[in-house]
């Protein structure tokens, strides 16, 4: 049964008039007519009666009008308790540095937004969370890469993200007031895993460039990067989020050397076919506003 007809029911219950009825709704009154027709026929039963020019229920129209009034408040209250109370999961893809050093106040925002909603963050490595956003495992990835990261996903660009070369606070290229790259042969590098990009590219450039790349250490963990710089076991090329805190503090110093190549965008990475869910939407409004680089 159409909803509509149990309204209508209810408003010429209330007005104890056709004609009212017809006004507060904005329907003509023929309409008003047929539709309560159709409801009695529905159940069988006369659902009003007139005594002269007064129009009011029969004893099953005060049954179902009781009844009626329940199923209408039940409707509005599911739809306030489903537009205000998301859940689900809304599964993330991202690479370890984002993780731990962007996606939390955003993460927050949109808890804060969606109580109940359950939020997968889940880190990978550049190749397979390009793969798992296409198959559709992730709903969303965030990743550091050249604008387009993949030419068959949706990629929007958030912000230009630098690389930078940090070293111990006494390290002697951090005391320099301008390097070039000859000032770094034989310099020790301490480096992530073999997958990461920006490993990949500072390989590069100095290849290219013919300059020796000495690796000293190789580590999967950017804290544990970070410390080992710290405590003087070499130099290492980094995300600048990842260590504007130790830089701040004066716990790292910054290698004053910079290069074109040495930077990333920022980007969202979606399936062009993917539904959005109102979370979703949310957080990719929260990532993509404005205001969203005061956030870190």
């Amino acid at each position: 049964m159409d909803l509509t007809y149990f309204r209508t029911f209810r408003e010429v219950a209330r007005r104890k008039s056709f004609t009212r009825a017809a006004e507060e709704l904005g329907y003509a009154q023929s309409s008003i007519t047929m539709q309560i027709q159709k409801l009695e026929k529905e159940y069988g039963v006369p659902l009003f009666e007139r005594y002269g020019r007064q129009l009011r229920l029969t004893p099953p129209g005060e049954s179902l009008l009781k009844l009626v009034l329940q199923m209408l408040s039940l409707y509005d209250q599911s739809k306030e308790m489903i537009a205000s109370e998301v859940s689900g999961t809304l599964t993330i893809g991202t690479i370890d540095s984002l993780a731990a050093y962007y996606l939390p106040p955003y993460l927050q925002q949109l808890r804060q937004l969606y109580p109940k909603l359950n939020i997968q963050l889940l880190s990978d490595n550049e190749a397979d969370l390009l793969t798992k956003v296409r198959e559709g495992d992730y709903d969303i990835g965030l990743m550091l890469d050249r604008f387009p990261a993949d030419s068959l996903l949706t990629c929007t660009q958030i912000r230009e993200e630098p690389l930078v070369l940090v070293g111990h606070i006494h390290h002697p290229l951090a005391q320099a007031d301008t390097l070039d790259m000859s000032d770094f042969y034989d310099a020790e590098f301490i480096v992530t895993e073999e997958s990461c990009i920006y490993r990949g590219m500072i390989e590069k450039l100095w290849k290219d460039n013919k300059v020796p790349f000495r690796v000293g250490f190789e580590l999967g963990n950017l804290e544990t990067i970070k410390h080992c710089v710290m405590n003087g076991l070499g130099i290492s090329l980094l995300p600048r989020i990842a260590v504007q805190n130790e830089l701040d503090m004066g716990k790292l110093a910054l290698i004053p050397y910079t290069h074109p190549q040495l930077r990333f965008d920022l980007q969202l990475i979606q399936h062009p076919k993917k539904w959005m869910s109102k979370p979703l939407e949310a957080f990719i409004e929260l990532l993509t506003s404005p205001k969203s680089n005061d956030v870190t």
